[in-house]
């Protein structure tokens, strides 16, 4: 990565992109990812949008039981994604919550699918969990055939699961173990 973002301290790196952990430094850029991308995250999500609500993503991300991980492009730096990796538990569970978004400009190319791919084996790898899960609304038919191309399988239907922009949205389950786990090109 070019520039300042080359000094990051990346959590990992593939041919495409790198995840760093945020840092207050993200922030202007963010938000305006954010803002810039409304349209695009509508009724699928709500990232933090204010330099508030900034600070409290970066503080409760850097927690033992949940990892925010921004997904910057390795060609030129810029920010094109998160990944979550939340609601951590350890011990015989040893499971987490997986969540993500891309920023408008950044679809296509392989650049989210590949950076979940890294989040996966990062959480499997240095957090040593057993099991991750993504819970994904039905007809965000992108984000579903994402983790289904990285060997996530369904496992059922959570009927009004998430409170999204005002409404409790119903979420379907897909999971996959480390056993699982075969990271895809």
């Amino acid at each position: 990565m070019p520039g300042s973002a080359t000094r990051r301290l990346l959590v990992a790196r593939g041919r495409l992109v790198g995840l760093a952990r945020p840092r207050a430094s993200d922030r202007v850029e963010f938000i305006a990812a954010v803002l810039g991308s409304r349209e695009l995250h509508g009724k699928w999500v709500e990232p933090p949008a204010t330099a508030r609500e900034f600070r409290a993503f970066v503080r409760h991300g850097a927690g033992r039981d949940r990892y925010a991980l921004l997904v910057r492009d390795r060609s030129n730096g810029r920010l094109v994604g998160v990944v979550n990796v939340a609601n951590v538990v350890g011990g015989s569970f040893a499971n987490a919550t997986l969540g993500y978004y891309g920023f408008t400009g950044a679809a296509g190319g392989g650049r989210m699918t590949e950076a979940v791919a890294l989040a996966v084996g990062w959480s499997f790898d240095r957090l040593g969990l057993h099991r991750l899960e993504a819970n994904i609304q039905p007809a965000n038919a992108p984000s579903r055939a994402l983790v289904e191309r990285l060997g996530f399988r369904y496992e059922g239907h959570s009927p009004r699961m998430l409170l999204i922009a005002g409404v409790w949205r119903d979420h379907d389950r897909y999971a996959v173990t480390a056993e699982e786990w075969r990271p895809r090109p």
